[in-house]
């Protein structure tokens, strides 16, 4: 038995601590019932059940799912239209989604996969700092792809840098709004 301060009041019959319960107007909870005797605790549930929910509210937002999300790409792109995606990639990375790299050949282009195998290779190495290849370039059909998933610590540094980014534009937020109540 867990006094509400956090007392331990030692090993007593049911019947005694709803009894001790009732006298000091607080709820018996059962925190550990596989235990051997069970853990009960004094105190007010609906508090506990309140502060249990907003644990949980903050877990989930903070967590972050994950999703695939696809670039496209030709086998015959130019440089900068390159880049443009390769900063596209680079960005879904940083939020922490995987990425799956696609090329699409039409026509005759097929006939050179090693082109856009070269290309598969190129955005692995350009994005290697942030990201590991999770599945190696396959082609299927028409398509080469291959998936990116981003390093845990990349996204872990990104997701701390854009919370203080956040909490920065929050509190200048706050500052204008105090300086047009004071003028």
């Amino acid at each position: 038995m867990i006094a509400d301060d956090g007392a331990q009041l030692g090993i007593m019959p049911t019947y005694d601590a709803i009894r001790l319960a009732r006298e000091r107007g607080v709820d018996l909870i059962e925190v550990s019932p596989n235990a051997v005797p069970p853990v009960c605790r004094l105190d007010d549930y609906g508090r506990l059940r309140y502060e249990q929910d907003k644990k949980d509210r903050e877990t989930r937002k903070k967590s972050h799912k994950m999703e695939l999300k696809e670039v496209k790409l030709r086998p015959k792109i130019e440089e900068h239209d390159y880049q443009t995606k390769f900063h596209t990639a680079e960005r879904l990375l940083h939020d922490g989604d995987k990425l799956k790299v696609t090329i699409m050949f039409r026509g005759r282009e097929i006939s050179y996969a090693q082109q856009g195998r070269r290309l598969l290779d190129r955005m692995a190495q350009d994005t290697a700092p942030i990201a590991v290849v999770e599945r190696e370039p396959r082609l299927e059909g028409r398509n080469m792809f291959m998936i990116l998933s981003p390093k845990p610590e990349v996204v872990a540094a990104h997701s701390a840098a854009k919370a203080a980014h956040i909490a920065a534009a929050a509190s200048k937020h706050h500052e204008r709004t105090v300086e047009v109540k004071h003028a």
